[in-house]
């Protein structure tokens, strides 16, 4: 299966990347079938420069967008790219108290309060 995704080229401080079309199982960094255009995240605005012609061309023999692609394509105006972004939401920890137990530790901060209250109360 071919894919569009971005391989990384630059510095280690100066990210930029290439858009580029390969076969799925290869390096990213490995021979690619066409360079299809570039991506720089490090300037100011960013600078997104694609063959818009070759990306639906090679959408349209079956190539796949990789998820970053396809988002960075969607959001440059380009229609069809929803079907290649899958939405993954945060796995957040699931607390192990059980809902009985929170109650019971209202129940147990409210006498507290009161004692504190009767304390000045009683010295005076």
């Amino acid at each position: 299966m071919l894919r569009i995704r971005l391989s990384r080229t630059g510095k280690k401080a100066q990210k930029s990347f290439r858009i580029t079309v390969a076969e799925h199982t290869k390096s990213p960094k490995k021979k690619t079938l066409e360079v299809l255009g570039h991506y720089l995240p490090t300037r100011n605005p960013k600078v997104l420069e694609y063959d818009k012609e070759r990306v639906m061309h090679w959408i349209g023999k079956g190539a796949q967008p990789s998820e970053t692609v396809a988002s960075l394509l969607k959001k440059d105006g380009v229609d069809g790219m929803d079907k290649f972004i899958f939405f993954k939401p945060d796995k957040k920890k699931k607390k192990k108290n059980a809902p009985d137990e929170e109650p019971e530790a209202e129940e147990k901060s409210a006498p507290k309060e009161e004692s504190k209250e009767e304390a000045p109360a009683s010295a005076e």
